[in-house]
Parts: C-alpha cells; structure tokens; sequence
C-alpha cells in the first residue's frame, strides 16, 4: 500500500466518526451532562458543585424529553376524609335489650337480617365500648367496657319491615324513644358514640376517655384493716398514690380515714 493511500484513509476516519454520531441524533445526555457539569464546576464560588449538578440533571432531562421538578413541585396524594358515621346510610336508633346479651342479641339481629333478606333496610349494629381505669390488688389497670350496658346502637332505615325484624328478635325489649315511638340520634351523639374509623376495617366503636372505678362522695365499705365493716363517703382520690379519704362515722363523729383502693369496696 502506497503513502497516499495510507494519507486518505487516516483523512476518512474522523468522517466516519461524525456521520456515526450525526445518524445517532448527536452526543449522548451523559456526554453533554458531563460536558456542562464540567465547565460549571471550573468556575469560582461556593455553590459551584451545586449549580453543576443541577445543570447536569436538567441537560439529561431535556436531551431526554423529560421534566426535572422541584421537590415543593411534587403533589402528595392525600387519603381521603372519613366518613361521619352519622353521614351512612339509615339513620342511628338506640335498642334496649337485656343486659349482659348485648352481644348474643347483635348476632340475633344480624343472622334475622340476613335470612330475611333485610339486608338493604338494617345496615349495621354497634356496642359502643370505652377504656375504664380500674384498681385491682392494689394495681392501676385500663380494661374495654360497654358504655351503655344493656344498650345497642342500630343503624337502619326504619318501616314497618325492619321495625318488626328488630322488634321481635330475641332479647330485645324495645327502641328507646318519648311515647313508644322510636327516636333516631343526633349528629352529636352518634359522633361522640361511635368513633370514625381511620382504615377501612370497622371494629367495635370505642373512646379512649378512661375514668376511675370510684367517684368522690360515693359511698364505700372498707373490707379491711382496723376499720373494717364501716361504711363512709369518700371525700377524696389519691389516683397516684391509689389511695382515698372515706369519711367515717367512728363514736358519732365524722372522721376522715386515708385507705388504699384495695381496702374498700363499693356497696
């Protein structure tokens, strides 16, 4: 091979590389990221590096079609509000029942409704439950108890249908309401009954408002200790300590005596 010929085709090679690079849309993002961070970088100031990066996420961005965004500029999705319980379908009703079967009579109303088909007029049933500070050996403990003992909450839409269902469902001994006629809830009542449920799985309303076994001037009867038998009025409640004052009539005359909670017993 002769010198010119090697001449012509080192000549021919950059060619070769530009109409490579003119047939592929030109230098790749990458190339011109770094090309750009580069000479960002090369200035002076503090904020060099930082500008550089930014620069270079925006020339990727653009060479590739695509928007770089601001973190402020990101939406969030936000859940949903809860519904009211007092927005659902049918309106709330209170139940009197016999007490100690509230939970029986829930699934007697609840197996009525669905063998009878009611399923679009009777919508659901509740036992409002709060959290109730107890004293137990001498020990603080939080236990669920119902609110309303011997008291359901139903939500329907009350006609002659559904009344007769629930009605007649045993242990139910009636609708709660002035002259027999049964009286649905207020917003209030409901929303302070029956908590909103924060996920979609619905367990038995409750509210955390935990009070104590005993109240100031109930009165008690101390088990014992040197008083035992007498019966006083508590005149004090040492909730820290688990301790109280009971007035106590000792030789005719009113005595304050301190007790721990695990000396006396309501009567």
């Amino acid at each position: 091979m002769s010198d010119d010929d090697t001449t012509l085709t080192d000549d021919a090679q950059p060619a070769d590389d530009a109409a490579a690079s003119e047939g592929s849309g030109g230098p790749s993002p990458e190339v011109i990221a770094e090309a750009l961070a580069g000479e960002v970088a090369a200035a002076r100031g503090p904020e060099a590096d930082e500008v550089a990066e930014v620069l270079a996420d925006q020339a990727t961005a653009d060479a590739l079609g695509t928007t770089v965004l601001a973190e402020e500029d990101v939406l969030v999705e936000t859940p949903p509000p809860a519904i009211s319980p007092y927005d659902r379908p049918g309106k709330w009703y209170v139940l009197h029942t016999q007490s100690g079967y509230e939970n029986k009579v829930r699934q007697n109303i609840e197996a009525r409704t669905k063998s009878m088909g009611m399923e679009g007029r009777i919508h659901e049933i509740a036992i409002p439950m709060e959290e109730v500070t107890e004293f137990k050996a001498g020990k603080k403990v939080v236990a669920q108890k119902k609110m309303f003992p011997g008291y359901l909450l139903i939500r329907c839409t009350l006609d002659d249908d559904s009344w007769y269902v629930i009605r007649n469902t045993p242990g139910v001994t009636g609708f709660v309401g002035a002259a027999n006629k049964p009286s649905p809830l207020s917003r209030k009542d409901v929303e302070n009954f029956i908590s909103t449920p924060d996920s979609a799985t619905e367990e038995a309303p409750k509210r955390a408002r935990p009070r104590l076994e005993y109240e100031l001037h109930e009165s008690v009867r101390v088990k014992e200790g040197p008083f035992a038998d007498f019966s006083g009025e508590i005149v004090e409640i040492n909730e820290d300590h688990l301790k109280m004052k009971v007035l106590v009539n000792i030789f005719g005359r009113e005595t304050p005596v301190e007790l721990e909670f695990s000396q006396v017993a309501k009567l």
